[in-house]
Protein backbone atom coordinates (compact mmCIF):
# COMPACT_ATOMS: atom_id res chain seq x y z
CA UNK A 1 0.00 0.00 0.00
CA UNK A 2 1.45 3.12 -0.90
CA UNK A 3 1.29 6.52 0.78
CA UNK A 4 1.43 9.75 -0.66
CA UNK A 5 3.92 12.09 1.14
CA UNK A 6 3.09 15.62 1.68
CA UNK A 7 5.20 18.50 2.31
CA UNK A 8 3.22 20.59 4.76
CA UNK A 9 4.50 24.06 5.60
CA UNK A 10 3.35 25.60 9.01
CA UNK A 11 3.12 29.28 9.34
CA UNK A 12 5.55 29.23 11.86
CA UNK A 13 8.36 27.20 9.90
CA UNK A 14 8.07 30.06 7.40
CA UNK A 15 8.37 33.07 9.55
CA UNK A 16 8.94 33.25 13.69
CA UNK A 17 6.85 35.50 16.32
CA UNK A 18 9.70 37.53 16.18
CA UNK A 19 9.87 38.17 12.53
CA UNK A 20 6.20 38.82 12.51
CA UNK A 21 6.45 41.32 15.22
CA UNK A 22 9.39 42.92 14.02
CA UNK A 23 7.23 43.26 10.46
CA UNK A 24 4.33 44.77 12.40
CA UNK A 25 6.15 47.57 14.26
CA UNK A 26 7.60 48.41 11.14
CA UNK A 27 5.06 48.86 9.07
CA UNK A 28 2.86 49.66 11.31
CA UNK A 29 -1.29 48.71 11.98
CA UNK A 30 -4.36 51.17 11.93
CA UNK A 31 -7.41 49.42 13.34
CA UNK A 32 -10.58 51.18 13.01
CA UNK A 33 -13.57 51.03 13.36
CA UNK A 34 -16.83 52.71 15.10
CA UNK A 35 -20.49 51.37 16.72
CA UNK A 36 -23.30 54.19 16.47
CA UNK A 37 -26.25 52.93 18.14
CA UNK A 38 -29.69 54.37 16.63
CA UNK A 39 -33.42 54.78 18.00
CA UNK A 40 -35.86 55.64 15.43
CA UNK A 41 -33.32 57.54 12.83
CA UNK A 42 -31.73 60.07 16.35
CA UNK A 43 -28.27 59.13 17.04
CA UNK A 44 -28.18 58.24 20.75
CA UNK A 45 -24.12 56.82 21.26
CA UNK A 46 -21.31 57.09 18.74
CA UNK A 47 -18.02 55.71 19.95
CA UNK A 48 -15.11 56.04 17.42
CA UNK A 49 -12.17 53.33 18.06
CA UNK A 50 -8.87 54.37 16.53
CA UNK A 51 -6.01 52.16 17.44
CA UNK A 52 -2.09 52.32 15.78
CA UNK A 53 0.12 49.75 16.36
CA UNK A 54 3.85 50.75 15.93
CA UNK A 55 6.97 51.10 16.36
CA UNK A 56 8.12 54.47 18.34
CA UNK A 57 10.30 55.54 15.83
CA UNK A 58 7.71 55.13 13.03
CA UNK A 59 5.21 56.54 14.97
CA UNK A 60 7.55 59.65 15.13
CA UNK A 61 8.17 60.01 11.20
CA UNK A 62 4.22 59.77 10.99
CA UNK A 63 3.68 62.69 13.02
CA UNK A 64 2.30 61.32 16.11
CA UNK A 65 4.17 62.36 19.40
CA UNK A 66 1.15 63.03 22.04
CA UNK A 67 3.66 61.59 24.71
CA UNK A 68 6.38 64.57 24.17
CA UNK A 69 5.51 67.64 26.33
CA UNK A 70 2.45 65.31 28.57
CA UNK A 71 3.96 65.03 32.42
CA UNK A 72 2.63 61.59 32.43
CA UNK A 73 4.98 59.92 29.86
CA UNK A 74 7.64 62.81 29.49
CA UNK A 75 10.41 63.25 32.42
CA UNK A 76 11.03 66.81 30.95
CA UNK A 77 7.95 67.83 30.98
CA UNK A 78 7.64 67.39 35.16
CA UNK A 79 11.29 69.18 35.36
CA UNK A 80 9.82 72.49 37.24
CA UNK A 81 12.62 74.60 35.55
CA UNK A 82 10.98 74.10 32.08
CA UNK A 83 7.28 74.45 33.20
CA UNK A 84 8.05 77.67 35.33
CA UNK A 85 10.73 80.17 34.56
CA UNK A 86 11.62 82.96 36.73
CA UNK A 87 9.83 80.90 39.85
CA UNK A 88 12.78 81.21 41.78
CA UNK A 89 13.33 84.20 41.72
CA UNK A 90 9.63 85.47 42.28
CA UNK A 91 10.01 83.42 45.45
CA UNK A 92 13.05 84.76 46.21
CA UNK A 93 11.67 88.51 45.93
CA UNK A 94 8.06 87.38 48.24
CA UNK A 95 10.38 86.14 50.90
CA UNK A 96 12.34 89.38 51.32
CA UNK A 97 9.22 91.48 51.45
CA UNK A 98 7.89 88.92 53.98
CA UNK A 99 10.90 89.25 56.30
CA UNK A 100 11.21 93.14 56.25
CA UNK A 101 9.78 94.55 59.23
CA UNK A 102 7.41 97.82 59.14
CA UNK A 103 9.07 100.33 60.23
CA UNK A 104 11.57 101.96 57.21
CA UNK A 105 14.59 102.24 59.44
CA UNK A 106 16.94 100.60 57.45
CA UNK A 107 19.31 99.95 60.34
CA UNK A 108 16.32 97.83 62.18
CA UNK A 109 17.06 95.27 59.01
Amino acid sequence: MATNQRNLTHSTDSTTVADLLERLLDKGVVIAGDIRVKLVEVELLTIEVRLLICSVDRAVEMGVDWWRGNPTFDTKARDPQLNTPGLEERLARLEEKLEMPASSDPESR
